[in-house]
Order: structure tokens, then C-alpha cells, then sequence
């Protein structure tokens, strides 16, 4: 009997009726691992390979008879609009099966939720927040709901593997398991895993034993690429002006010029990386349009548009006979549903290998069809005294490196996670309303008991409660029974609306034009009567301000201001793509897909390299400060850092190494030496941190936890920084002659 014999016979008519000439590879071999054996199934294939279908066409096999009560598959997503594209896909097999398939998030119509609350059945599309609103807010229907579910489904798997969000998730799945009767099967999809392993554990919680792994490289495309480099003047302050702000010329308008000419009459995606450039590049392009006389093909898609405009925008790319091009944030990366797009354009060289894949993903989904790349890269215009990294070029070496690990199939894995504390936070005030009461044991066992999040001991959790219920927090408070039950600020914040989103909401602006949404900006943007505002891809000119509703009305006008919006920190760096772009930078290859600009910037750069010295050398000064060569990733270059500021010598990260200032390279070189010969610990790095603050539920946990939080998530690098450490000083043949002892300043730190 084949796989595709073993799928019920209304799922196989099914796939007849869609003319499918076979089941993908994915999909043959997924029917198998679902519908034999008791594991949990965790999926790898490109994107568009078909990985939705490899999970639902054999569960749906499985539960297509079942008779009892409640939810028998929950499908979870991060994004709504995910789970709306995966309710189109669903729903015309679901009622072929009779099977009833429910929205459930936020903005899904109410009717859908409606009929699941009088009768729960089938399959349940919901987001993470969702589901805790339901254990939080209505705790009896959620128990109904989810009490005998087969089937969980995670979708873009790779997104929950680091971040508060994931930990979220994390805790939530063990809380389905424990209202269960008995474990629901986990099936993850991810076409960007870096780490089988941790993906594994985190989909078992912490049991990887019990994963059964599908990993398929069918239907990935051919790959056409071109990187293009543009030299921006070296005395440009903002590289993202609107082209009417800018004095003179910028690098950006001639990336919009060939935008404009690669991309207009076909569909495209552009990652154009802040929302501030979108909104500039996009004005560039709208205006190339207008000027040409030729209808406007190219519009803004961010997190600050209102979600009309986004989805219209997204319903106009599945409209292939409509040419349209988004330019886009991180927005459209996750797999949307928007149809055939031809090329895929980033603005900028690649940070992240999981997020360039899965932007490459969007494009060369049909059979035959190649997946094309288009990188548009800055560099500054460089003389005998320029900055050395301008000099080395690092933005189209870092570019070819990227083109090179998306060859190799690199993926990095999960960087690390600070934000265990502020979860379980969350969670113990979540699990608390739920339950009207716990008590601390019953709380840990039920938020560290396994997973991701036991990585808190004991002795931080005791600390955490003590810390929640301190006078001035009251977020919870001890009953003489003993039970943990939420204090008074505890039900004010549960209540709130925003409380089950683990990120800090800002404060913001309503943009309004013609009594229709634009979407929101920060309140930091000074706006009054007359201001110019560019923005949604238009420009306008404010009418009125209401301070106490917080809305400003706007109306179309030639001129623009782009706003501001939130400031993005440094991007992690992974150690392969910083030893990869050094490998690029060492020898002078021919890369086909370079343009005539960018071959000889990179043939510029590799001879600074060469008689810099850099395949040995680790220090170069650049008037008064020394950068430091280490070509490691941001996490041990952060722990460097962190070593030479207790040294008194304050770095920064760059994208090679350190960067310190006011200094010289001798007393460079005697810092390094000192801390190899003693060694940095982690208490020496956790000393040097300025704040351990950096999630939503922070403010309210004692330091201390926070504190140990760090240094666990941090350890595991120690060892690669002493090596470090010892390499370059190796390097630049530095002793210290005599005994040595730990400088006070060196000393393991104890608790403040």
C-alpha cells in the first residue's frame, strides 16, 4: 500500500479534484510518522514545498471519524494573517470532510467563534495569545475546548525558538498537556531550523527522544543573484533622507532608480530593513511612477500600517495579473500567503541566514521557475584616512558571504535568551487568574517543571514571588491558606488588554485621512497643524491634532517629512558569517554575480586586507581609538567588551570585533594579556553590565534574578572567549613576566 492509500478516501478524492499529479516529497513521507507510532513529527523543507499539507492531509486522516467533544487539532501560528491564509487553504477540504475549521484570534469574525463556544470540534486556527486569553479570561470553555486535542501544529517553528515569544509558547504547551486528557502530538514546520537538536527539545519540552524528524531538500529552485553596490559620499549624515531632505544626491536614489527599472511591470518584494527607509524608498519609487506617467506599482508594508491597508496590499500581490511591489520590514517574511512574486530585493547587506532564506522563499515557487535575489549595498566613499571598516568593504564582503552560506545551506541557531524571567513572571500572574489561586510549588512545577523555562531554579523563583509581592509591586499576595493569589496591582494589570503580548506597548499617534485608518506613529513625533508627514507610501500635510484621543488628521500634499519610528538595536551576528566574510575578504575570488561597482570594491577591500596585515594582524589604529580583529559573533564580542570596560577601557561592537576608543594599542594588548593569564568568568562579565532590564515584566524582578539569568544565558561562551583571549595574544606576542594576581577590580562580583 502506498502513503498516499493510507489518507482517507475523501482527502484522497480531494487531491484528484485539485489535479495534483503526485503528493510532494515532504508529503508522502510525513503520512507515516503521523499516522504510525506515538511521536512528536518535526518537519523541514524548503518554503512552498508543501509542509502544511505534509502535517494536515495525514492528521486530518487520523481525527476525520472521531466523535468526541472538543478541539482535535489546534494549528498555531505567530501571525493572524498566517492563520487566515491557512483557513482558505483548509476550508473547502474541512467541509468536503465535514470537519468545522474556526479563526480564533483577535480580529477572526465573531460567528466563527460563536458556533466553536456552543460546540467545539474540529480544528481550531489560533495564535499563542489566544489560547492564554482563553485559559485567563474563560477558563471553563478553554478546558472544553482543549481537553481531548490529538493534534497540536506549529507553524514557522523557527520563529519560536528564541525570544520571549517562543518561551510564551513554551509554557503554554505544557499547560494544554496538563488540561488534556492525555498529550496532544506535536507537529512542528519550519523551513529555517539552524539547530535540529534545540529544535527537538524545545518541541517535546525537553524530551527530543520522543521527535521523529523529516528533513527534505526537494523543491528548492535554482538561484539567480546579483549584488549591486552604490557609494554613498562619506559625509552623508542620513543615508535614509527623503530625496527632497537630502542635500545632493544619496546612494538611495539610485537604488530606487534600478528598483524602478528590474522590478516595475512584474510582482516583488523589497526587504528594505527599518520602517523609515521603507517609507523613504517607497516615496522614491511612487514619485518615479507619477513622473514617468505610468500607474504607481510599489507600496509600504510595515507593523505601523493599519491592518486594512496591509492586507489590501496583500490581496493586490495574489492578484498576478496586477503588477505590484511591497517594500517591505520584516513583515512579509514569514510565509503569508501573497502569491507569485518574481524576484525578491534587500536593501543592505544580510545580518541573519534564517531570514534571508526565508525571504529568498517568497519567490521561485512554481516548478521550473528560479528563485531570484537582488542585494543593494552601501558603501561609503573611502580615502587614505577613512574608517577601516569602510575601507574593508564590509557590506559586500558580508553580502558574498551570505550568498555563500545560502549555497551551503547554513542556517544559524537561536541566539541567546534573556527573557525567561519576564515569562515566568507573566506566567505565574496568567496561571494565578486562571486558577483563582496556587500555591508556589504547584506554580513552579507547572511554569519550570520542564521546557525551556526550567532553566530557573528554585532558589530565582522563591525570589521572583518574594519580589512580585513586595509592597510596592503588589502584583501578588499570600493567602493564610498559603495559595499565591493575585494582589491589587496583579488584577489591574491581568485586566489589562495588552497583557498576554509579552512585548511593552508604546504610546502612539492615530493617523487618520478622510475618516480611514492609516495606522499609528510614536508620540515622539512633534505634530502639530502644518506639519509635513510622508508616510504609507504618500505624503501629507496634518489638518488637526486631538491630544486627548491621540488621532491626527491628514490630507494628501506634495510635500513630506518621513517620521520617526522605533530605533532597531544592532542585529545579532552570528559566528559563520563573520568568519565567512573574512574568508571573502582573503582572497580575491571571481564572483559572476557581482556588478562592475561592487568587483571592484571588494577587490579594493581584499588589498586593504592583504597590506593591512589581517591575516595576522588583530589590531589596527584609527587615530585616537583601536579596533580589535576577533571575526566572532556578537555574543563573544559582547563578553569582550564587557572584559575591557571593567579593564576601564569602555568598547564597542563592530562588525569584526571591538572598537575602543581613546586608547592605544599597548595598553590594548596589556588588557588582553591580563585577563588571558587570569581568565574572565561570568561574574566578571555580569559586572560590567549596565542593566539587566530589557523585557516587558523586567522592572518588577528582583535583579538578582535577572542578574543570574544573564549569566546562565551567557556562560556557555566563556570558554570561547578565553580562548579568544589566548589567540590573540598569541598573536601579538604579548607576556607578562612574573607572578600575577587578580586586580580588585577583577574579583567574582557578589550581589550588589
Amino acid at each position: 500500500m502506498s502513503n498516499f492509500d493510507r489518507l482517507d478516501h475523501r482527502i484522497q478524492r480531494w487531491i484528484w479534484e485539485k489535479k495534483w499529479r503526485e503528493l510532494r516529497d515532504v508529503q508522502d513521507r510525513a503520512i507515516p510518522l503521523v499516522l504510525d507510532g506515538g511521536n512528536h513529527v518535526l518537519v523541514c523543507a524548503a518554503t512552498a514545498a508543501g509542509k502544511t499539507e505534509a502535517a494536515f492531509l495525514p492528521a486530518l486522516t487520523a481525527v476525520v471519524d472521531r466523535q468526541k467533544p472538543g478541539f482535535s487539532i489546534l494549528y498555531i501560528s505567530p501571525l493572524k494573517a498566517l492563520i487566515n491564509d491557512q483557513f482558505r487553504r483548509l476550508e473547502e477540504l474541512c467541509e468536503a470532510l465535514q470537519i468545522d475549521v474556526v479563526r480564533w484570534h483577535g480580529d477572526a469574525p465573531q460567528a466563527g467563534k460563536d458556533r466553536a463556544v456552543k460546540k467545539p470540534r474540529g480544528i481550531s486556527l489560533i495564535t499563542p495569545e489566544s489560547i492564554e486569553a482563553l485559559f485567563v479570561r474563560r477558563p471553563a470553555l478553554a478546558r472544553r475546548m482543549f481537553a481531548e486535542i490529538d493534534f497540536v501544529i506549529i507553524d514557522e517553528l523557527h520563529y519560536f525558538l528564541e525570544g520571549p515569544r517562543g518561551l510564551h509558547l513554551a509554557s503554554l504547551l505544557n499547560r494544554l498537556d496538563a488540561v488534556g486528557a492525555e498529550p496532544a502530538r506535536r507537529i512542528g514546520l519550519s523551513a529555517t531550523v539552524g539547530d535540529i537538536e534545540k529544535a527537538k527539545s524545545y518541541l517535546t519540552s525537553g524530551q527530543p527522544q520522543t521527535c521523529s524528524v523529516l528533513i527534505s531538500k526537494d523543491g528548492r529552485p535554482e538561484l539567480k543573484t546579483q549584488i549591486k553596490a552604490y557609494i554613498e559620499d562619506d559625509d552623508v549624515e542620513d543615508q535614509d533622507a527623503l530625496e527632497s531632505e537630502a542635500e545632493g544626491s544619496l546612494a538611495l536614489d539610485k537604488i530606487a532608480n534600478d528598483i524602478y527599472r528590474y522590478f516595475r511591470t512584474t510582482s516583488n518584494l523589497v526587504f528594505a530593513g527599518s520602517r523609515r527607509r521603507v517609507e523613504s524608498l517607497t516615496d522614491r519609487l511612487r514619485d518615479r511612477c507619477e513622473k514617468n506617467g505610468v500607474p504607481n506599482e510599489f507600496f509600504a508594508h510595515h507593523g505601523s500600517l493599519a491592518k486594512e491597508m496591509r492586507e489590501d496590499l496583500e490581496a493586490r500581490l495574489k492578484q498576478e495579473a496586477l503588477p505590484t511591489t511591497a517594500i517591505a520590514t520584516t513583515t512579509l517574511e514569514l510565509g503569508i500567503d501573497i502569491g507569485q512574486v518574481k524576484a525578491t530585493g534587500q536593501i543592505d547587506a544580510p545580518q541573519s541566514m534564517a531570514a534571508l532564506r526565508q525571504r529568498l522563499g517568497r519567490t521561485g515557487r512554481r516548478e521550473g521557475v528560479p528563485a531570484i535575489l537582488r542585494l543593494f549595498v552601501r558603501e561609503r566613499r573611502v580615502h587614505g584616512g577613512s574608517f577601516p571598516l569602510d575601507r574593508l568593504r564590509m557590506e559586500v564582503a558580508r553580502s558574498v558571504a551570505a550568498i555563500r552560506l545560502l549555497i551551503a545551506d547554513y542556517i544559524e541557531p537561536p541566539q541567546v535568551n534573556l527573557a525567561v524571567p519576564t515569562v515566568v513572571l507573566q506566567q505565574v500572574l496568567s496561571l494565578t487568574a486562571e486558577y483563582g489561586g496556587m500555591t508556589a510549588s504547584d506554580l513552579y512545577r507547572m511554569i519550570c517543571g520542564r521546557g525551556l523555562l526550567a532553566e530557573m531554579p528554585k532558589s530565582d523563583f522563591v525570589l521572583l514571588l518574594k519580589g512580585m509581592a513586595h509592597p510596592n509591586v503588589k502584583l501578588i499576595e499570600q493567602a493564610p491558606s498559603g495559595l499565591i493569589m493575585l494582589g491589587e496591582q496583579g488584577e489591574r494589570r491581568v485586566a489589562k488588554h495588552d497583557f498576554f503580548a509579552l512585548f511593552e506597548t508604546i504610546d502612539e499617534w492615530r493617523v487618520m485621512a478622510d475618516g480611514k485608518p492609516l495606522g499609528t506613529l510614536p508620540l515622539s513625533n512633534m505634530l502639530g497643524p502644518g506639519s509635513y508627514l510622508s508616510f504609507a507610501g504618500k505624503r501629507w500635510r496634518v489638518e488637526g491634532v486631538d491630544n486627548v484621543s491621540r488621532v491626527i488628521e491628514v490630507a494628501a500634499h506634495r510635500s513630506g517629512k518621513v517620521p520617526k519610528f522605533e530605533t532597531l538595536g544592532n542585529e545579532y551576528l552570528d559566528r559563520r558569517i563573520v568568519e565567512e566574510t573574512r574568508e571573502v575578504l582573503r582572497g580575491e575570488a571571481d564572483y559572476p554575480y557581482l556588478d562592475a561597482t561592487a568587483k571592484e570594491l571588494l577587490s579594493e577591500a581584499c588589498r586593504y586586507y592583504k597590506d593591512s596585515g589581517l591575516d595576522d594582524a588583530v589590531m589596527l589604529t584609527h587615530r585616537d581609538a583601536v579596533l580589535l580583529f576577533t571575526w566572532r559573533g556578537t555574543t563573544v564580542n559582547q563578553l569582550l567588551a564587557l572584559a575591557f570596560k571593567m579593564s576601564g577601557l569602555p568598547a564597542e561592537l563592530h562588525d569584526a570585533g571591538i572598537n575602543i576608543p581613546a586608547t592605544n594599542e599597548n595598553d590594548v594588548a596589556r588588557t588582553l594579556a591580563t585577563w588571558a593569564r587570569v581568565g574572565v568568568t561570568i561574574d566578571d562579565a555580569a559586572a560590567g553590565v549596565e542593566t539587566f532590564v530589557s523585557g516587558k515584566w523586567d522592572e518588577f524582578i528582583p535583579i538578582e534574578v535577572l542578574r543570574n539569568q544573564w549569566k546562565r544565558a551567557y556562560a556557555p561562551s566563556i570558554p570561547e572567549l578565553n580562548e579568544l583571549l589566548k589567540e590573540l595574544v598569541t598573536s601579538l606576542g604579548v607576556e607578562i613576566e612574573g607572578d600575577f594576581q587578580r586586580p580588585d577590580f577583577m574579583e567574582p562580583s557578589g550581589t550588589p
